[in-house]
């Protein structure tokens, strides 16, 4: 359990961080440009995960 929490914890720190690096790219390059897009992609990913494991910590 100590494993979920710290990974929980992780992603956590990851999706702040690639959800800064989407609105910097987004205010510099614009919202439908490819690298904002890609970067939206890649949030999308990790809040799932999040979910999933978050859903799974609690049940």
């Amino acid at each position: 359990m100590k494993n979920d929490k710290r990974s929980i914890k992780e992603l956590e720190k990851k999706i702040y961080s690639v959800q800064a690096r989407m609105i910097e790219i987004g205010i510099s390059k614009g919202l439908t440009h490819p690298d904002t897009v890609k970067c939206s992609q890649e949030l999308d990913h990790l809040l799932n995960d999040f979910e999933t494991k978050r859903t799974y910590h609690y049940a």
